[in-house]
């Protein structure tokens, strides 16, 4: 019975989870006992049992009470015929630890390392440049010719939405249009773990190292996934090392610098670190301005005629500024929804349709949030800053906190200027105008300004 209720658990785990983790984290499962609602499973080693009670245990026990077994918590224990031979039970996260038996080769079955598919509108041609990215597409370009190796790794970080993974995508549609005689080889960190797992279940480690270990250009994308995970970043940094040896190419990207990754072991972050890390800021409105009328133009493909009132791109472009993702997400439900009333998108139709995305994009910073962090920032009292004093060691960062209040938030000047020891809006009109001037001449204040909003946008 427990075979049969498994099997159909199986199943429906496989449409829930995706082949890919199906058949590297579920399939080899086996199920054993239930008793005293304790499901037991066979497993073939402790990391594939630790990793599934992690990642997947709510979603079996869910499938497992669906088909008709009361099943509170997973047990797993080592399979007799696995390259450990003691059996033992899991039941709360263990180390990442894999066998060295694993080494050995098993069949003479290739090993499966499938690539990442790439996806067709990722392509340099497609990506809009502003300032923000502007080096982070310039180093990409660079690499995507294909010449000398210059900088290893290219390391590109930002947060969710700014480009990363389109770079990746478009130089490796690059590398493949211009150098078809390079091996290229682009996966996510994941599914590097997956396919490491794979080769210690199957014991096909040779065959693993020797696959990546052959390529000329590594491309791996989100590498924080591995962060925690020990025998997956042994044999990351092992990969690694290897091809830098050959002077191979290797692109990396993640959420974060790599020195900022929780878990990542030090070896690893120092070894990312030593080629070209590149910061991909958050957006600024004229790159989302930029982005949205570049969108339009291929929307209209699809819906032709489709009217557009003057002023409604600005309008997204100011109101959504944390994801791209979520701009053209906005903006592709627009022009779906415009088309199926029949409508022109006027402000009106946009505020009813993407009602939910503006609530959610509202900004809530207050002017008091700023005068702290900026005074945190310049290592100066609250007090000083919003004081009366006019040292310039006081007075600059006065005028960088009125910048970001009146950038930032949705307060009038007046009302700024009274939150400033009671000034008169016309001091914060200059202040205002002062920092901008220092912007397109000063690189430091620049430099600042974009540190504070994005530790207030955080």
């Amino acid at each position: 019975m427990n075979t049969e209720v498994w099997g159909q658990a199986q199943t429906a785990l496989k449409s829930v989870v995706g082949e890919n983790a199906f058949l590297t984290w579920i399939e080899p499962l086996k199920i054993g006992s239930i008793e005293n609602r304790v499901a037991t499973f066979e497993v073939p080693t402790t990391f594939v049992g630790s990793y599934v009670n992690q990642n997947f245990s709510d979603q079996i026990i869910y499938q497992m009470r669906l088909h008709g077994e009361e099943v509170d918590r997973l047990g797993f224990v080592v399979s007799s015929a696995a390259a450990k031979p003691a059996a033992a039970e899991v039941e709360t996260p263990v180390a990442d630890e894999v066998s060295a038996d694993a080494e050995q080769t098993g069949s003479s079955t290739p090993l499966d390392v499938g690539a990442a598919k790439l996806d067709p509108r990722f392509t340099f041609e497609q990506f809009i440049v502003g300032k923000p990215n502007e080096l982070a597409f310039a180093a990409a370009k660079r690499v995507a010719e294909g010449g000398p190796v210059t900088f290893n790794p290219l390391f590109l970080y930002g947060g969710v939405g700014l480009g990363k993974t389109h770079l990746m995508h478009a130089i490796a549609w690059e590398l493949k249009q211009q150098r078809p005689d390079l091996n290229v080889l682009y996966l996510s960190a994941e599914q590097f773990m997956y396919r490491f797992v794979q080769a210690i279940r199957e014991r096909k480690m040779m065959d693993f190292k020797s696959m990546f270990r052959s390529v000329d250009v590594l491309m791996v994308d989100d590498v924080q996934f591995i962060a925690g995970k020990g025998s997956t970043q042994e044999e990351f940094f092992h990969t690694f090392n290897a091809l830098v040896d050959q002077n191979k190419q290797i692109i990396i990207s993640a959420d974060r610098a790599p020195g900022e990754i929780k878990d990542l072991e030090n070896r690893i972050a120092s070894r990312l670190q030593c080629g070209l890390c590149v910061d991909l800021h958050p957006t600024d409105y004229e790159l989302r301005l930029g982005i949205l009328q570049s969108k339009v133009e291929l929307y209209r493909q699809s819906y032709p005629g489709l009217v557009i009132q003057d002023g409604v791109l600005n309008f997204l472009a100011h109101r959504i500024s944390t994801n791209v993702r979520v701009l053209e997400g906005a903006l592709t439900r627009l022009f779906a929804f415009a088309s199926l009333v029949g409508r022109e998108v006027t402000m009106e139709l946009t505020q009813d349709c993407l009602s939910d995305v503006l609530r959610a994009s509202d900004r809530k910073i207050t002017v008091e949030e700023i005068q702290r962090k900026v005074s945190e920032h310049y290592n100066i009292r609250l007090s000083d800053m919003i004081g009366p004093k006019r040292l310039r060691s006081f007075a600059r960062p006065r005028q960088v906190a009125m910048y970001l209040c009146k950038k930032m938030t949705t307060r009038s000047l007046p009302e700024i200027g009274r939150r400033f020891g009671g000034r008169d809006h016309t001091t914060i009109m200059h202040g205002v105008k002062r920092i901008e001037e220092l912007m397109a001449k000063d690189s430091q204040i620049a430099d600042d300004l974009e540190m504070l909003r994005r530790a207030l946008e955080a």
